[in-house]
């Protein structure tokens, strides 16, 4: 009886040991979220950015008192504007340099850091992006004709691109590793979660795809293990309609598609004039 009785007992600790780290686990997860789906790097405010191409540097002001800072590269003769959401690392320092690759393909490009990076300022929260990015999106139109903008996001930036193109109607939308929903991938990494009611975030791009009129093209790695093609698919099947296109990119990973000719020869391709 007192065997059967210490069995119990150990039983039920166990049990509260394991849901006090269940619980545990979740508190830390509501908690560092932010830490885990954003990673900025700050600069300071007298920072001078030095690009090879030419730009100027804007930052605009919001409503509820942010200011959010961004980079305009500029041409002589462009064939229209390429407004750029970047991923969830770094600034404006890294990301500048990445869309030197379409600004030599003869691209104004626009883009801008998010709440809390590099010199950007305010709270986050996921209105809070989406109505920032819709005033670099404002700005852009205040330059260029809406069928000649392109909206273009990269793997964190591809929910709040697909969001700006499902309000507006530009050129064309082109999403670079993207995601079907931020519930989607976190679900791979902690299955056993109950992870819908912990995110403060939802990203839900393929709600917002679903709204979207103009031309969509997404492009992935088959190799990505930061976001599975697997869900860039679910994306794009997602999409309804034929105006869209899905660019598989053999051996590509989630942050070297550049280096393959298959992606340079796509891009080259959805920038043409023709195109637009």
């Amino acid at each position: 009886m007192q065997r059967k009785r210490r069995i119990q007992q150990n039983l039920k600790r166990i049990g509260i040991i394991s849901m006090s780290g269940f619980l545990l686990i979740m508190g830390v997860l509501y908690t560092f979220q932010e830490r885990l789906i954003f990673l900025p790097t700050k600069l300071n405010k007298d920072h001078n950015y030095s690009f090879q191409e030419p730009f100027k540097e804007l930052t605009l002001s919001t409503k509820d008192g942010a200011l959010l800072n961004a980079v305009h590269f500029t041409r002589e003769n462009p064939k229209g504007i390429i407004v750029y959401f970047h991923g969830n690392a770094g600034n404006l320092e890294r990301w500048g340099g990445v869309v030197q690759f379409f600004v030599q393909k003869n691209w104004e490009v626009l883009v801008m850091d998010y709440r809390g990076y590099g010199k950007s300022t305010g709270k986050r929260s996921e209105n809070a992006l989406f109505s920032d990015a819709q005033m670099f999106y404002d700005y852009a139109l205040e330059h260029f004709n809406e069928t000649n903008v392109v909206v273009y996001g990269r793997s964190l930036g591809t929910a709040i691109a697909t969001k700006i193109a499902s309000q507006n109607t530009p050129g064309q939308l082109i999403l670079e590793t993207p995601f079907y929903s931020l519930y989607d991938i976190a679900k791979q990494r902690f299955p056993l979660l109950p992870l819908k009611p912990l995110l403060k975030y939802q990203f839900d791009s393929y709600e917002y795809a679903r709204e979207v009129c103009s031309p969509v093209t997404i492009i992935h790695g088959t190799n990505d293990t930061v976001v599975p093609l697997f869900s860039g698919r679910k994306l794009f099947d997602s999409i309804p309609g034929s105006h869209k296109k899905m660019i598989v990119v053999q051996g590509g990973m989630h942050n070297n598609l550049i280096e393959f000719q298959k992606y340079r020869e796509e891009i080259d391709m959805l920038l043409s004039l023709k195109n637009i």
